[in-house]
C-alpha cells in the first residue's frame, strides 16, 4: 500500500464517520463527536499556514526531511509509527509537504497501543498510554548525552571553533515534565536532578490539563485546587512551593517569578563569561541558531542585522554551551513552571554556580531545589 492510497483511505474513513455519527454523541462525552473536528481546527496541530508545516514548501524538491518528518507531517508521524511496511520506532524517508497533525496520527491502532517512547539519550519512558502520542513529538532533539559527546575531550574553558550551539528544538513539555528520568536537559555531574512531575493524581498526562483536540488549558481544572485561578493568567501566579529559592523574601508570589530571576541571572552570568573569559562577546535573539556575535556596541541586545546565521556564535568552550544550552532551554518550555519548576531551577542554579566558578555571579542569596 503507498502513502496516496493511504491519505484517500483517511479521507473516506473520516467522510463516513462524519455521516454516520452527525447527530450520535459519543458514549460518556459531554459533546456530540462532530463537535471534535471543529475543536481541533482551533489547534497549532491544525494549522496550515504555520511554519512547522510549510516550512520547507519551496525547497527542491519539496519535501520534509527525515531528521524533522516525524512531528512536522502526518506521513512521517506515521512513518514513525511503523505503518505502511515501515520500520517502527524510526522515520525511513522523507516526508510529503501539504498535511498537518490529522485525526489519524493519534486515532490508528498502533497510536493507541503505544505505552512507552526512547527519547534523545536513549533513556525509555514506559507506562504512558495516551502521553506517548503527544511526547513523541515534545520531547526535543538533544540531550546531556549529546552534550557531553560534543564537548568530549575539550578543555572546560578551551574554545573550540568545531563547538557549535546544540539546539534542543522547541515545544519541549514532555522533556522539561520527565525531568532526570529522560535528562533532556544539561545535568552536571556529581548533582542530583528530580524525575517526571507526576503533579497530582487526577492531573498527571497531557490530556488531564491539556484539551486533548484544542490543547488548550481549561482554568476551571485548575481553580479547585489554585483559589487564585479565575482567569487564565492567573495560572501564572501559581504556587505550591513554600521555599524562597531567590531569597527575596516572598513566597506568596508565582514560581514562574523565581524561575525568571534564575533565567535572568544566568543570562548576566553569561554575557559576563563570554566577554571575560572567552572575551568574544554574545547575544541571544529569538531566532536559529539563537546565539550570535554582537556588533561594535556590545550591548547584550540583539540588533536585526546581527541575528542572522552568517552572524552565528561560533567561539564555544564547554562550560559555556553547557550553561547556553539549559538557557535555551528553559525559554523553549513556557511552561516549566507547572511542567517541573524544580527541574528548571535546578538546571538553571547548575549552570550558573558552573560559571561562577570563573566570574561574578551574583546567586548567594539563592537555594538549589
Amino acid at each position: 500500500m503507498n502513502w496516496a492510497k493511504i491519505v484517500l483511505i483517511v479521507a473516506a474513513a473520516a467522510l463516513v464517520f462524519a455521516i454516520v455519527w452527525a447527530s450520535v454523541p459519543l458514549s460518556g462525552a459531554a459533546e456530540p463527536v462532530q463537535a471534535f473536528p471543529e475543536r481541533w481546527s482551533q489547534s497549532g496541530h491544525a494549522d496550515t499556514t504555520s511554519v512547522s508545516f510549510t516550512y520547507w514548501d519551496d525547497d527542491d524538491p519539496p519535501v520534509i526531511p527525515v531528521g524533522c518528518a516525524q512531528c512536522h507531517s502526518l506521513y512521517g508521524y506515521l512513518d514513525y509509527l511503523g505503518l505502511n511496511d515501515r520500520t517502527p520506532g524510526q522515520v525511513d524517508a522523507p516526508a510529503h509537504i501539504g498535511s498537518v497533525i490529522y485525526c489519524y496520527a493519534c486515532h490508528n491502532e498502533v497510536a493507541q497501543s503505544r505505552t512507552s517512547v526512547v527519547f534523545p539519550g536513549g533513556a525509555e519512558i514506559t507506562g504512558l498510554g495516551w502521553d506517548s502520542a503527544c511526547i513523541s513529538c515534545h520531547y526535543g532533539r538533544a540531550s546531556t548525552v549529546s552534550v557531553n559527546q560534543a564537548t568530549e575531550g575539550i578543555g572546560v574553558d578551551e574554545i573550540n571553533e568545531d563547538l557549535t550551539f546544540i539546539n534542543v528544538h522547541y515545544g519541549i513539555a514532555a522533556a522539561t515534565q520527565m525531568g532526570s528520568d529522560a535528562a533532556i536537559g544539561y545535568q552536571y555531574d556529581g548533582k542530583d536532578y528530580v524525575g517526571r512531575y507526576l503533579h497530582v493524581p487526577d492531573f498527571v498526562t497531557c490530556i488531564d490539563c491539556h484539551d486533548a483536540h484544542t490543547t488548550a488549558i481549561t482554568v476551571n481544572d485548575c481553580a479547585p485546587c489554585h483559589a487564585n485561578v479565575v482567569v487564565y493568567d492567573d495560572i501564572y501566579d501559581i504556587r505550591e512551593l513554600t521555599t524562597d529559592f531567590d531569597g527575596d523574601g516572598n513566597v506568596t508570589k508565582g514560581i514562574l517569578a523565581e524561575i525568571q530571576v534564575f533565567h535572568d541571572t544566568l543570562f548576566e552570568a553569561i554575557l559576563a563569561y563570554a566577554e571575560e573569559i572567552v572575551e568574544v562577546p554574545l547575544v541571544y535573539g529569538d531566532s536559529f541558531p539563537y546565539w550570535f556575535f554582537v556588533d561594535e556596541d556590545a550591548d547584550g541586545e540583539p540588533d536585526p542585522a546581527e541575528l542572522t546565521f552568517a552572524n552565528r556564535y561560533r567561539s564555544w568552550t564547554p562550560r559555556l554551551l553547557r550553561a547556553a544550552y539549559n538557557y535555551h532551554f528553559v525559554s523553549q518550555d513556557p511552561g516549566a513552571f507547572t511542567h517541573n519548576p524544580q527541574y528548571a531551577l535546578q538546571l538553571l542554579y547548575d549552570s550558573m554556580e558552573d560559571l561562577a566558578e570563573r566570574v561574578t555571579v551574583d546567586m548567594e542569596a539563592f537555594t538549589r531545589p
